[in-house]
């Protein structure tokens, strides 16, 4: 056996949903995560400190009895959002960030943002208190072709956008491309990235050889193997600007394997494992605290977590569930297609 002890991981993008779902997946994310920042892109979308608020209660009473974790809660920022509102929210420590969906980019995201110039007034209150922008980095025009929509996303929207209001603080959501990891490389402020799990794994073959995988479908898209390469590069590094968000995003099998199926990959029960994996081909097993559990905290002016976390790999594959079993139905769990030997095991407070 081999053991490696780091600090609790956060994941810095994680999806709940609500109800029933929110019940039958939370634990998953409580069990090895201290703190997550929660997306808002609920139907209705969480909009106003208010709706942040009564989230967060709902997120609280549905975690498993012992279980410690922080949910970090975002605004869903639509053209009519009120400057003075998210202040208030970011000023009383209950709100994070604010989250932009360009319209229609993903899941839920049909309330987003069309016309940029409405959105202004909020962006630039934000830079003015420091507060961090997290953004879906896609073009949703339907000239673009699905697998530039990042790359046309970073030359048309967000380095105009850099330019107009510079001390404004971005998060690039769940970056996909090579393009978009040396962009953050060569940004010198004000700049970070997440990365999935899923995207150190998968490249657009998955989705694609052999029949059409559904889940495998995710938004932004998996792409060619030589960005998969590029987001493993940028993970192992030890770049403070690039850290862990998960992206894990439950539907139930119904809404997956239909004519028109939800994109979305739930990896919030193995990501662990699965990251000890990469980071163990990689080489970097030293360097995977950084990106779990240090490069976030630091670019959201939050302390690390003091408690650690004990991983152990096993001579034996473990045994994750095909699917999890909740009150909205069965969701399918990510198969990382190959044996999955690390275990988080034990806990230091």
């Amino acid at each position: 056996m081999q053991d490696i002890t780091i600090r609790r991981p956060d994941d810095w993008h994680l999806h709940l949903r609500d109800g029933d779902m929110l019940k039958g997946v939370i634990g998953d994310t409580s069990r090895h995560f201290a703190r997550a920042i929660v997306m808002p892109n609920l139907v209705p979308p969480v909009v106003t400190t208010a709706d942040a608020k009564a989230y967060r209660e709902r997120i609280l009473a549905a975690l498993p009895q012992g279980h410690s974790f922080e949910p970090l809660m975002t605004l869903y920022l639509t053209e009519t959002t009120d400057p003075d509102d998210v202040q208030r929210g970011f000023e009383s420590g209950l709100i994070r960030a604010v989250k932009l969906y360009p319209a229609g980019a993903t899941t839920n995201s049909q309330s987003g943002v069309r016309n940029f110039e409405n959105a202004m007034p909020v962006l630039e209150r934000m830079a003015e208190i420091g507060m961090t922008l997290c953004m879906h980095g896609e073009v949703t025009a339907s000239d673009v072709d699905i697998f530039d929509r990042e790359a046309v996303f970073i030359e048309t929207v967000l380095d105009p956008l850099r330019a107009r209001v510079p001390e404004l603080r971005i998060t690039m959501e769940h970056v996909t491309t090579s393009d978009a990891v040396e962009y953050v490389k060569a940004s010198t402020k004000n700049l970070a990235a997440s990365i999935t799990t899923h995207h150190l794994i998968i490249n657009r073959n998955a989705i694609l050889v052999g029949g059409v995988r559904p889940h495998y479908y995710c938004l932004p898209v998996a792409k060619r193997e030589k960005h998969r390469l590029a987001l493993r590069a940028a993970a192992i590094s030890g770049d403070g600007r690039f850290f862990l968000g998960t992206d894990s995003a439950p539907h139930v099998d119904a809404a997956k394997e239909c004519g028109c199926g939800c994109a979305g990959i739930y990896t919030s029960i193995n990501t662990i494992s699965c990251l000890a994996h990469v980071f163990e081909q990689e080489n970097a097993l030293d360097r995977l605290e950084a990106f779990t559990s240090l490069n976030g905290p630091a670019w959201y002016g939050l302390p690390a977590n003091e408690a650690r976390v004990t991983l152990r790999k096993h001579a034996e594959p473990l045994v994750f569930p095909a699917k999890i079993e909740t009150g909205a139905g069965p969701v399918t769990v990510f198969d990382p297609m190959f044996p999955l030997h690390w275990d988080v095991v034990g806990s230091i407070a």
